[in-house]
């Protein structure tokens, strides 16, 4: 009897080693094996995170790193297409200590050419934290990589940018990261097409995001807050739209269109206690500024320069911190709300926006006259305005004028 029983002990042991050992040993001859499959490395079993991205075999696979503060003091560098490189969320800490300018992660073709005939696809960066210092360079650079994917991915304390996507053509995402206190760009698009930029929060950047020499950038649902510089800067750039953000408490301004700039909305955004401004047409053209919120902003709400025209403002709201029964929520010495400002353009429609409790004008005007502007059917209540001044304009007399 006590045979039997411990016979049964030792094959049930076997059988479990059996099962187990083929969930492990995935390479073993003796176990199954599903026809296609690339490696998954699991980054605890080398000794640098380096030697298990070298580990990836040219087609492809998974590098999973696990939860722990790694240090580096040179980037490591990603050259493989088809590739995912994931941590355990922000307890797989990679930490930058090189005090050289130098990047914590660089991807980037084999060959190191910076071409169209060099470049890699695919490759995914998710759920890590990963930082540097003062003396630091950028957080992330990818240099040609298209269909890059950046989620779930926090990038802080860098001396450069914390991601630079150089001529990541073809349809990058960064999605549901945590961009924050880099002494550069946030987020820097260069030369980059179809981009998604989605869920992010930004946070005392020097400039939040930057998007320059692109196409097609959509940007929405993203928070920035308290940036040394800028929030959004987009530069000879078209075909994109600027949606659903929250830009609060930028030293600069909130929005900035320049360098032929044309086909561009920017709809259904809050922009708050901005200092410097709020949005502001530099060199813009054939663009839509409608549904905006515009609030306690420290400059000019809406500023539209000579270089710029053929602009469509409507919908939007500009106003000071007013709470209704006469009062207003800000401090006496926070009671800064500006409103628009027109320079020496022209073909500009601006209707159907209420201006409240701005200074020092609901619509300012400045420079030579412009030309071909509609200010029709606006609300303007406890504000001054010169629309009334716009000269060799198509004015139309249904505007609401200011309650005294």
């Amino acid at each position: 009897m006590k045979q039997t029983y411990w016979f049964l002990i030792i094959a049930a042991a076997v059988s479990v080693f059996c099962s187990t050992g083929c969930r492990v040993h995935r390479g073993a001859s003796a176990c199954p094996r599903l026809p296609g499959t690339q490696a998954i490395i699991d980054a605890s079993f080398y000794p640098t995170l380096q030697a298990a991205i070298d580990a990836v075999p040219d087609g492809g696979g998974v590098v999973r790193m696990p939860p722990g503060t790694f240090e580096i003091g040179e980037p490591l560098k990603v050259t493989a297409s088809d590739l995912l490189i994931e941590g355990a969320g922000t307890a797989t800490h990679i930490k930058n200590v090189n005090v050289e300018g130098k990047p914590a992660l660089i991807l980037q073709h084999p060959s190191g050419t910076d071409d169209r005939k060099h470049e890699l696809w695919r490759i995914r960066l998710a759920n890590f934290r990963i930082t540097g210092n003062d003396k630091s360079g950028c957080g992330i650079e990818a240099r040609r990589i298209n269909e890059i994917f950046i989620d779930g991915v926090t990038v802080s304390y860098h001396g450069g940018d914390g991601i630079v996507l150089d001529h990541c053509y073809e349809d990058p995402r960064i999605c549901d990261s945590l961009i924050t206190y880099n002494k550069g760009t946030g987020l820097n698009l260069i030369g980059c097409h179809d981009i998604i930029v989605s869920s992010n929060q930004f946070e005392e950047n020097r400039d939040a995001v930057r998007c320059i020499d692109g196409y097609n950038l959509t940007m929405t649902g993203n928070n920035l807050d308290d940036h040394l510089g800028d929030g959004v800067v987009i530069e000879n750039t078209y075909g994109s739209v600027v949606s659903g953000n929250m830009i609060e408490e930028c030293k600069g301004t909130a929005i900035v269109l320049d360098r032929d700039c044309y086909g561009i909305t920017l709809s259904a955004n809050v922009i708050a206690h901005n200092e410097s401004g709020g949005i502001d047409l530099r060199d813009a053209h054939g663009c839509t500024v409608s549904a905006n919120t515009f609030t306690i902003m420290g400059g000019h709400a809406l500023a539209i320069r000579p270089n710029s025209g053929r602009i469509t403002v409507t919908g939007n709201n500009f106003s000071d911190s007013y709470i209704g029964g006469g009062e207003v929520k800000r401090g006496a010495g926070d009671r800064k709300a500006g409103g628009m400002i027109v320079c020496g353009t022209s073909d500009v429609a601006i209707c159907g926006n209420v201006f409240s409790g701005v200074r020092p004008k609901a619509l300012a005007l400045e420079g030579e006259a412009s030309k071909r502007v509609v200010f029709a059917n606006n609300v303007l209540t406890d504000v001054k305005s010169d629309h009334t001044k716009l000269d060799d304009s198509s004015l139309v007399d249904d505007n609401l004028e200011p309650v005294k």
